[in-house]
C-alpha cells in the first residue's frame, strides 16, 4: 500500500471512529447532508423547550475525549439558535468532550461588528466571547459579513467560503456568452473579484449614494455593462431591497439578462415577493441556512455546501490543512 493510500485509509479511520456530530434545530437538513458525507451518523441529542421558553439540552451518548462537532446556523429565530448552540457547548464540556468544534454556517449578528454612532453594541464581538466562555475550542463558519470578526476570537477560526459553489452554478450559464460580475456595493469587490476570477470574467461596481436626507438613493455603475449579462454577488440576502434595486439600475444601464446570487439566504420580510417581481432571472442561494416550503418560489435555486463542510471537518480531525481546499 502506497503512502497516499495509506494515509487516505488512516483518515477516513479517524474520522470514522472519532468523530461525533451534534445539532439543534435550525437546519437539520444540512446536517444530515454532511453526516452522509462523512459517513458517520448524527449523535443523539434531543433539544427541547420547556413552557417558560427555557431551553434544554439531553445528550444521549458518551463524548468523553471525543472530537465533538455542534453544526448550528444561528439564523431567524437567532436568539433561541444561539442560546440552543450555547447551551450545548456547555453541556459538551460538562461531559469531558476532548474537542468541541462549533460549526456556523451563519452567524447571526454578524451585521453588527463595529459602532457606528454612539453607545452602539460590537454585538458580533459579544457572541464570540460567548462561544469561548461556554467552551469553544474552535469555530469553523463561511462568509462572514465582515472578516475582522475572526479576530473577535482567541481560539482557532476557519472561515470558509462558498464563492467556488456559486460560482460553479454559472458555470454552463456564462458559456459563450456575454457577462460581468457586478458587486452590489462598494465593499463588496473582493468577493466579488474571487467570483469573476472563477468564471474568467470582469467586473463591475455600483457606487450608492444619497444626495440629501429623504432623497432617493442614486447608484452610478462603474464598468461596462450595456449590452451584457450580469450577475450580482453579495454575501447575505435579507430583505432584498438593495439586490432587487441593484438589478433595476443594471437594467436601466443597458443590461441584458440579470442574475444574482448570495452565500446566505436570510429572506426575512418581503424578500421573496420582492425577487419574485424582480427584473432577475434566477437569485442562487447556499443552504447555510434552511428554506421553508413557503420561501420556495421558482426563481430561488439553492445550492449545497455540505461537501464543503464535510471535507473541512474531515481535515480539521486529522490535523491538514484547510485552506488548501481553496487553493
Amino acid at each position: 500500500m502506497g503512502n497516499k493510500e495509506r494515509f487516505k485509509q488512516e483518515v477516513v479511520m479517524s474520522v470514522s471512529g472519532d468523530i461525533q456530530i451534534f445539532t439543534g434545530n435550525s437546519n437539520k437538513k444540512l446536517v444530515e447532508d454532511i453526516c452522509r458525507e462523512l459517513g458517520v451518523e448524527m449523535g443523539k441529542c434531543e433539544v427541547k423547550t420547556f413552557s417558560d421558553g427555557e431551553i434544554a439540552i439531553d445528550i444521549a451518548e458518551t463524548v468523553r475525549g471525543r472530537d465533538v462537532y455542534v453544526i448550528q446556523s444561528t439564523s431567524n429565530p437567532v436568539n433561541k439558535n444561539l442560546m440552543e448552540t450555547l447551551i450545548m457547548v456547555d453541556a459538551l464540556k460538562r461531559a469531558s468532550a476532548g474537542h468541541i468544534n462549533v460549526v456556523l454556517p451563519y452567524y447571526g449578528y454578524a451585521r453588527q461588528d463595529r459602532k457606528t454612532k454612539a453607545r452602539e453594541p460590537i454585538t458580533s464581538k459579544l457572541v464570540a466571547d460567548l462561544l469561548t466562555v461556554a467552551g469553544a475550542n474552535r469555530v469553523v463558519t463561511m462568509d462572514l459579513h465582515a472578516g475582522q470578526i475572526q479576530g473577535y476570537f482567541n481560539i482557532p477560526v476557519d472561515h470558509l467560503t462558498a464563492v467556488p459553489t456559486l460560482a460553479k452554478y454559472f458555470t454552463d450559464i456564462v458559456e459563450g456568452e456575454n457577462f460581468v460580475v457586478v458587486s452590489p456595493d462598494l465593499g463588496g469587490v473582493t468577493r466579488t473579484r474571487k467570483f469573476a476570477n472563477q468564471l474568467n470574467l470582469p467586473i463591475a461596481i455600483i457606487e450608492k449614494r444619497r444626495p440629501k436626507p429623504n432623497v432617493s438613493e442614486v447608484m452610478n455603475i462603474i464598468g461596462d455593462i450595456e449590452g451584457k449579462n450580469c450577475i450580482l454577488v453579495d454575501d447575505i440576502i435579507d430583505t432584498a431591497g438593495t439586490i432587487c434595486k441593484a438589478a433595476e439600475a443594471l437594467k436601466a444601464k443597458g443590461a441584458k439578462k440579470v442574475y444574482g446570487c448570495a452565500t446566505h439566504g436570510v429572506l426575512s420580510g418581503p424578500a421573496t415577493e420582492r425577487l419574485e417581481s424582480s427584473v432577475m432571472e434566477k437569485f442562487i442561494i447556499s443552504d447555510t441556512i434552511f428554506l421553508p416550503e413557503e420561501k420556495k418560489i421558482d426563481k430561488i435555486d439553492v445550492v449545497s455546501v455540505a461537501s464543503l463542510f464535510a471535507a473541512a471537518i474531515r481535515r480539521i480531525n486529522s490535523n491538514s490543512s484547510v485552506s488548501e481546499m481553496f487553493e
